[in-house]
């Protein structure tokens, strides 16, 4: 009896130091799945057109409602920066961006190359003048996509990771902006909304590729928006807002909580 008791008083300590190194385990499992996060970019990252701006943002319009924002309030990173700004280019993230960003930091997102390729004066031509000025200045923007824009997306990747060498970078691409066949019975052409929704793909093709090449991940959210895309009926895209005109051919809050956090949440 008495060697049974000094059994099962072992046994009970061996079991309370068993669980007392689980329960240290547990708790530095939790501590090292807190991140250290930055998000980077331009306004399809800060949030224009999501509302809720962050005043101390200013023009660049980041937004608790952006995909960022979400994702840091749903999973409560050790540090959260939020640096991406509306209009930003790629010359713009390695300027101005990038200093949050260090050897600690395990996260990295960003959208980028759309305002390189001269998204807006795009839309604007579309918008304001004829098909084939349309036509015409979406194959300008392509040439830009086959000619230089490779070389500056090389510009930032390279500056992200010489700056975070161990960190997870998922480089989020832009949607397809219209529905074809949908139930716009104005505006552009379809062949124009084709066109441009072409453009969007070529864009996003040319961004992957290169991201790969450094390594990172990327995340495609033409998926996510599809049924959701202007002309749609249920869009996560704001079409031309003459009041607000920053606004236009931006997610919505929806569209970066639809279509933009699902793709991160994936990646991430």
């Amino acid at each position: 009896m008495k060697m049974s008791g000094l059994v099962a008083f072992s046994s009970s300590l061996l079991l309370g130091a068993a669980l007392a190194l689980a329960g240290v385990g547990t708790a530095q499992a939790a501590e090292s799945a807190a991140v250290d996060y930055v998000a980077l970019g331009d306004s399809y990252s800060s949030g224009v057109g999501a509302g809720s701006y962050i005043s101390a943002s200013g023009d660049c319009k980041r937004s608790t409602r952006a995909y960022p924002s979400l994702w840091a309030a749903a999973n409560s990173p050790a540090s959260f920066a939020f640096t991406a700004c509306s209009g930003a280019r790629t010359n713009d993230v390695t300027a101005g961006q990038l200093g949050p960003v260090n050897s600690s930091t395990d996260l990295v997102s960003i959208s980028i190359g759309g305002n390189d390729a001269g998204f807006a004066d795009v839309m604007t031509t579309c918008v304001l003048q004829s098909e084939s000025t349309c036509l015409s200045r979406i194959a300008t923007a392509r040439a830009y996509v086959d000619s230089t824009l490779p070389g500056r997306l090389d510009s930032v990747y390279s500056a992200i990771r010489a700056k975070a060498p161990a960190a997870h970078v998922v480089v989020l691409g832009y949607p397809r902006f219209y529905k074809l066949g949908g139930s716009c019975l104005a505006g552009l052409s379809e062949k124009e909304r084709a066109a441009i929704n072409g453009a969007s793909d070529y864009l996003n093709a040319a961004t992957a590729k290169r991201a790969a090449d450094h390594g990172f991940t990327f995340g495609d959210v033409a998926p996510t928006f599809t049924g959701h895309e202007i002309c749609s009926g249920s869009a996560w895209l704001h079409s031309v807002n003459w009041l607000n005109i920053g606004e236009s051919y931006h997610p919505t809050a929806a569209g970066q909580s639809g279509g933009y956090l699902p793709v991160l949440n994936s990646a991430a």
